[in-house]
């Protein structure tokens, strides 16, 4: 939801994300909606977006294993995060899930199949990992399918894992 009032919402089986203003009952496509693929105006299930207060999208486009940006009224999006295939090096994201952005335009990403999260700094060609990366288990310093993401006042990032039924809270300054 963005300070309006809009609400935008990711439709995974549409390759879409539509946002819905007051009173709105059709909604508008304002990312994706061209079918599934991998061109830069299209998304292949999307699962989470974040929306910045310049109404910017970030979309963690899951099965092109990249985190896409969609400007206010664009046509096509910008790859931010990943976009380089399938994979665990620190330009790959795995199936990515839930994605966030700092005040900064740092995008966050739950890697989901990496077990990790991930840190993109603005125009980054490669992120850093900020924490997990270190197997599928359930010690403090493990993720197991993270999937959502938040950060609270003072800066600590929460992640919401799947596969360990747990959101643990990290301090990442």
């Amino acid at each position: 939801m963005d300070e309006n009032g809009s609400v935008y919402v990711v439709d995974y089986g549409k390759h879409e994300v539509r946002r819905y203003r007051i009173g709105d009952t059709e909604g508008t496509v304002v990312a994706g909606g061209n079918g599934n693929g991998n061109r830069l105006d299209q998304l292949s299930y999307p699962w989470c977006v974040f929306v910045d207060r310049d109404h910017s999208m970030y979309v963690s486009d899951r099965n092109n294993h990249r985190v896409m940006k969609w400007e206010e009224g664009a046509k096509q999006g910008i790859v931010v995060a990943g976009g380089q295939g399938d994979g665990g090096s620190l330009i790959q994201l795995s199936c990515p899930r839930g994605v966030i952005v700092d005040q900064l335009g740092t995008v966050y990403v739950a890697d989901q199949g990496n077990h990790r999260v991930m840190r993109w700094s603005k125009g980054a060609t490669q992120g850093s990992v900020v924490v997990g990366g270190n197997g599928q288990e359930a010690q403090s310093n493990q993720l197991y399918y993270p999937m959502g993401l938040s950060f609270d006042r003072h800066g600590n990032l929460y992640v919401a894992e799947y596969g360990n039924h747990r959101v643990q809270k990290f301090n990442i300054e």
